[in-house]
């Protein structure tokens, strides 16, 4: 299951058209969930994995690096919007900023350290600075161990948006899933995106071509650890605590297979596996530790038989770019 170079479609008019078309329709239906009786915690859920699997794609899916560590920004940007927001009592927006303006600094120094490394070493790195946050968080008082930091106010985002009421929080999430998407699909689509694609595909090449692919990778990472601080941050209101969970190796490795069932490398295929990892969760859940089986199984039949994933699989059929 991965990125068929040979079949990539360029970023023409007419495919940023269809992936706009998408976009819309998929804004629509997102905005009609309140109104169909879809139990509203789930896609909130889905919505905040589904941003950090778009992050998490934007930095292998068009640069080529996988990172096994991407749950140590999810984690920090909840524990330090949780912090913020029960302890210092700050707002809403300010307690979101306070968490991407953390996971931005991790994801600096993080990616200064593993950056230089390439292939299954850069690989490695991110896995063992995000075990050394693990660990740092297991001890660390703010956080309070195992316990986790509960009970997180909602509070009003600017005064007037009351986020206790489970309508105006879904929207609150949507409004920041959407911006994140969008700003994830204008990266990808810019210059900068292009340069990144291309060193994906022969960084040689690039470096041959004057490029400086070191502090293009380095951006990338920093954006999108930045971007999945903010699917964090969302999340805390969401859940309403923050734990060791989303710190824990397997919270990067869920982001991996939200990513490959999806399809790598394209623009809503993150979107879709995060919705199908977190609906069998949610709905397989009185199987108990069978679930994990089960999504095994699932990954197994998804990799034999749709190898660039599920929307990769369709957006080449269709010949379209999704």
């Amino acid at each position: 299951m991965t990125t068929l170079t040979d079949d990539t479609l360029r970023a023409t008019p007419r495919a940023m058209r269809d992936e706009m078309i998408v976009f819309v329709v998929m804004a629509l239906l997102l905005a009609a969930v309140p109104f169909t009786g879809v139990y509203p915690f789930f896609v909130m859920q889905a919505l905040c994995f589904a941003l950090l699997a778009c992050a998490f794609n934007l930095l292998i899916g068009y640069g080529g690096l996988l990172s096994f560590g991407h749950a140590m920004f999810l984690g920090t940007a909840g524990y330090c919007s949780a912090h913020a927001l029960k302890v210092w009592g700050l707002p809403p927006e300010l307690g979101i900023l306070v968490g991407v303006a953390a996971a931005f600094a991790l994801s600096i120094v993080t990616g200064y350290i593993s950056i230089r490394r390439q292939g299954i070493y850069f690989s490695m790195i991110t896995l063992a600075l995000s075990q050394l946050l693990y660990f740092i968080y297991l001890q660390a008082p703010f956080t309070h161990g195992e316990d986790g930091i509960q009970g997180i106010p909602q509070g009003h985002m600017f005064g007037v948006l009351d986020l206790s009421k489970p309508t105006v929080l879904y929207y609150v999430v949507l409004a920041g899933f959407l911006a994140g998407f969008l700003l994830i699909f204008r990266i990808i689509n810019s210059p900068f995106g292009e340069v990144l694609k291309s060193i994906r595909e022969n960084e040689q090449r690039a470096i041959s071509l004057g490029y400086r692919t070191d502090q293009y990778k380095f951006l990338a990472f920093v954006l999108s650890g930045t971007l999945a601080g903010f699917a964090g941050s969302l999340k805390v209101f969401v859940a309403q605590n923050a734990s060791l969970t989303d710190v824990h190796w397997s919270m990067s490795g869920e982001v991996v297979l939200m990513t490959l069932v999806g399809g790598l490398g394209t623009i809503f295929g993150p979107v879709v596996g995060a919705f199908v990892i977190i609906a069998m969760q949610q709905y397989l859940a009185s199987f108990g530790q069978w679930v994990t089986v089960i999504q095994g199984s699932i990954f197994v039949i998804c990799v034999l038989t749709f190898r660039r994933g599920v929307i990769g699989e369709i957006a080449h059929y269709f010949r379209r770019s999704l």
